[in-house]
C-alpha cells in the first residue's frame, strides 16, 4: 500500500475491543444531507466487525479488496453537533428498511420514522442516528422478509408471518451499535423509539438514559394492521390516542 493512503486513513479509524474480536469504525466523515428540502451537515461513521483485533491498521485495508464487502452488509451513524461532549443528546437505532427507507413503501412506517429520526436531532442541536444493516425485517433478512410479506398478503400478521418462516418475533441485536456508541459518547442519551426492547438493550448496558421520545406518524390503510400488530403482540409503546410501532 501507498504510504500516503495509510497516513490519511489510519487517524480516522477506532478499534473497538468486543467478546467476539473488533470492531473497527471510520469516520467522522462530513456528509451533506438533503433533509426536507435544506442541506444539513452531519459528521458519517461506518463499522465493521472482524474476528482479527490489531493496530495494525494496513492489515485490515490490505484485505478489503478481497473480502468482497459489498455483498456483506455494514452499518452507519449519523451524528450531528457536539455529540461527543454536548449535554443533552437524542440516539435513534434506526433498523434497516429496504422497502420502507429506500421505496417509501406505505406497509410500514420505517421511511418516515428516518426522516422524522433525523429532523428531530437536528433539531434539538445534538444526537446521532444508528443505521443497522442487519436488522432487516426485525432480523430475518430481506429475502425472508419478503416471503413474509406473501404470507401477510394472505392472511397473517407480522408476528405470525415471522414464526411460520421458523424465526422469532424479533431477534435484533444491539450489543455492536451499543459499543460504538459508547466509542463515541459517555454522557447520557435520550432514546427516540416505541420499543421497550431498545431501552433495555440501553439499560443492560450501563448506557446513561436521561429519557425517551416517542417517535409515531404516517398511519394509513396500508399499515394499519401492521401497527397494531406492533402495540397488541409485540409491546411497543403506545402513546394515548395513537397506535405506535418502531
Amino acid at each position: 500500500m501507498d504510504s500516503k493512503v495509510l497516513s490519511v486513513l489510519e487517524n480516522k479509524i477506532q478499534l473497538i475491543k468486543t467478546d467476539k474480536g473488533a470492531i473497527y469504525l471510520v469516520g467522522p466523515i462530513r456528509l451533506p444531507v438533503n433533509l426536507y428540502g435544506e442541506t444539513v451537515v452531519f459528521q458519517w461513521y461506518c463499522w465493521l466487525n472482524c474476528d482479527e483485533v490489531t493496530e495494525d491498521y494496513q492489515r485490515i485495508i490490505d484485505k478489503l479488496s478481497s473480502s468482497n464487502l459489498a455483498e456483506l452488509q455494514q452499518s452507519s451513524v449519523l451524528a450531528y453537533g457536539d455529540f461527543q461532549y454536548g449535554d443533552e443528546a437524542l440516539i435513534r437505532m434506526h433498523s434497516i428498511c429496504h422497502t420502507g427507507d429506500i421505496f417509501g413503501s406505505k406497509r410500514c412506517d420505517c421511511g418516515f420514522q428516518l426522516k422524522n429520526s433525523m429532523k428531530m436531532i437536528v433539531e434539538h442541536g445534538t444526537g446521532a442516528l444508528f443505521y443497522l444493516a442487519n436488522h432487516e425485517g426485525r432480523g430475518i433478512g430481506l429475502f425472508s422478509k419478503a416471503m413474509a410479506y406473501i404470507l401477510q398478503e394472505n392472511g397473517y400478521d407480522t408476528v405470525e408471518a415471522n414464526e411460520g418462516l421458523g424465526f422469532v418475533d424479533d431477534s435484533r441485536n444491539y450489543e455492536d451499535a451499543i459499543s460504538v456508541l459508547k466509542a463515541l459518547r459517555s454522557k447520557p442519551v435520550t432514546l427516540i423509539t416505541n420499543n421497550p426492547k431498545k431501552l433495555e438493550a440501553l439499560r443492560q448496558s450501563g448506557m446513561p438514559i436521561s429519557g425517551r421520545r416517542p417517535l409515531w406518524g404516517d398511519i394509513s390503510e396500508y399499515n394499519e394492521q401492521y401497527l397494531q400488530t406492533k402495540v397488541n403482540r409485540s409491546g411497543h409503546l403506545r402513546e394515548e390516542g395513537t397506535c405506535t410501532n418502531d
